[in-house]
């Protein structure tokens, strides 16, 4: 996460356009987490409020699954936001 790719990596309409990664899901629905240097999944005990958990009472924690940020081919999802804007059009993206 927060790699920077080549757009034409995926094809020749993307050509021009930098992407940056910010996140994912694995194929069983396991969101990536930044800060946790693991390729696959890692049990991690959550205390404050974050991106996975939310505490419904003082000072409750929980040990939750979540997917480290290093990307692998186990990916289902990838999310990816724009830094460079290439000549084309992407079809379907909202205009700025």
């Amino acid at each position: 996460m927060g790699q920077e790719i080549n757009g034409e990596v995926m094809g020749d309409m993307f050509k021009g356009y930098v992407f940056r990664i910010t996140g994912g899901n694995d194929k069983q629905g396991f969101t990536m987490k930044q800060g946790i240097l693991v390729q696959g999944r890692s049990r991690i005990l959550f205390k404050k409020r974050g991106t996975t958990f939310r505490p419904r009472r003082t000072g409750e924690r929980k040990r939750k699954s979540v997917r480290g940020c290093i990307t692998g081919p186990d990916l289902a999802v990838i999310a990816l936001r724009v830094v460079v804007k290439g000549e084309n059009e992407i079809e379907g993206k909202k205009k700025d």
